[in-house]
């Protein structure tokens, strides 16, 4: 085959076009839709959207041709699920704990027999790469399934230099495998070396900043460097000397703060000009002022909320300031055992105070943000140019997405022009679409 076209024609279209930087303000809503839309992409690359019916489309010998009539369904951009710590191994033992908190035991007490995110560090080191691998691509597929089409993980489940590279180089690994055998999938990797602190370590600040983060950087240059700012974690001052150190490095930054106590490191962030601040659940409102005036976007993460004390970040405060916040699953065997961004959304409405179309913003555009990948290949936007990655939601209407709880995902899933997931959806697959009789009509000439 000389390449690959697919049509989506009958379709309520979300293009997500709008201003570039995250999105606030009325922007913050703002889905640019389509009532009755098409989308052509050829190669991975959009071509042309158009409204109404799609014209005849132009077919190039030996391509092969995928057409979806999409029957007036919902089509969106793919999920950009922006924060996560999907690569891991020894769920078993984050389960038996699951039981045992359920049963009365505390996590203190879990902590201190050894279990909590010590269990998965040692369940890390002991795995081979190949291991963390195939537990990443388990996971990897199932949020495929729900619609995400570009995804973070960090790294954090190591804690020493070279289980952290192996987390980095399982990552990479997966990421290309996946992009060489099946769709162009987007992965960026994290350093979260600052993770915890590893009381078994000597002076495991000066470890992570003076010996892990160079070693990292040599493989990995400009990665970006995140750390998880918590009392019996890492300290603000001690967080802020790491994010400086990686900022001097050309890497971008970002730090988890504000999960249980106000610490002040979400001012010392926007100051260090953050990417993003995660969690926020115990913000102050003067901590969101600041942050809804700078560029800094807040993460909100409510499967961590829903899985473990009802506590919930104030997105709608964060909105009505006139900051920017993005969601994300957070995906992780302690507190959020979730691969699902339609779950995430849905609970940003209910539980974090965003309207429907906000979240979908905070869940595509804004969430690309985060990561960077919303400039020339914005995979956040339906629009000529931008990289085909869409899906086609099981709902006529976009609030079906956050209306809908424990939804079996999409119908349809088109990464890089490809199709990574489907299901009860007709589409006609046209081989060898050439025919010399056909008139040749282009998109734009139709």
């Amino acid at each position: 085959m000389n390449g690959h076209a697919i049509l989506i024609d009958n379709a309520r279209v979300l293009t997500l076009e709008g201003p570039p930087g995250p999105r606030s303000g009325p922007w913050h809503s703002e889905l640019g839709v389509i009532d009755q839309g098409w989308v052509f992409a050829r190669n991975g690359t959009i071509e042309a959207v158009g409204k109404g019916r799609a014209p005849q489309m132009e077919m190039h010998e030996g391509e092969s041709f995928l057409a979806v009539d999409a029957s007036g369904l919902v089509l969106m951009p793919t999920w950009t699920d922006c924060h996560t710590h999907a690569c891991w191994t020894g769920s078993a033992n984050r389960i038996q704990e699951w039981s045992e908190l359920r049963s009365g035991r505390s996590y203190l007490e879990i902590l201190e027999s050894g279990g909590g995110i010590m269990s998965t560090v040692r369940s890390v080191r002991e795995a081979s790469m190949t291991e963390l691998s195939d537990a990443f691509l388990h996971r990897l597929t199932a949020m495929i399934s729900l619609g995400t089409g570009t995804i973070e993980v960090k790294t954090g489940y190591g804690l020493e230099l070279e289980s952290e590279l192996k987390m980095m180089r399982s990552l990479h690994r997966t990421a290309t495998e996946v992009s060489s055998k099946f769709f162009p999938m987007r992965m960026q990797g994290t350093f979260l070396g600052a993770h915890a602190i590893d009381r078994e370590h000597p002076n495991y600040v000066e470890y992570c900043i003076q010996k892990m983060l160079p070693k990292i950087l040599e493989e990995f240059p400009c990665v970006p460097v995140d750390a998880y700012c918590e009392e019996g974690a890492w300290s603000p001052d001690d967080t802020e000397r790491l994010l400086r150190t990686a900022k001097d490095q050309g890497c971008p930054i970002r730090v988890h703060a504000d999960q249980f106590n106000d610490l002040g490191m979400t001012v010392r962030a926007v100051a260090l000009g953050a990417r993003s601040v995660d969690h926020l659940e115990a913000s102050q409102p003067e901590t969101l002022d600041v942050l809804a005036s700078s560029s800094t976007i807040g993460v909100m993460l409510p499967i961590c909320g829903l899985h473990i004390d009802d506590r919930f970040a104030d997105g709608r405060g964060i909105v009505d300031r006139g900051g920017s916040v993005a969601v994300a699953t957070n995906c992780n065997p302690g507190s959020a055992p979730s691969p699902s961004m339609p779950l995430a959304v849905a609970l940003a409405v209910r539980k974090n105070g965003l309207t429907p179309n906000e979240a979908i913003v905070a869940g595509t555009w804004n969430a690309a943000c985060v990561l960077g990948t919303q400039g020339e290949d914005a995979t956040a936007m339906i629009a000529p140019g931008q990289p085909a990655d869409f899906q086609l939601l099981d709902g006529e209407q976009e609030g079906c997405v956050s209306w809908e709880l424990g939804s079996a995902g999409p119908r349809l899933v088109v990464i890089g022009g490809k199709v990574a997931h489907q299901r009860a959806v007709a589409m006609q697959h046209i081989e060898n679409p050439f025919d010399e009789d056909a008139d040749g009509t282009t998109p734009d000439e139709a």
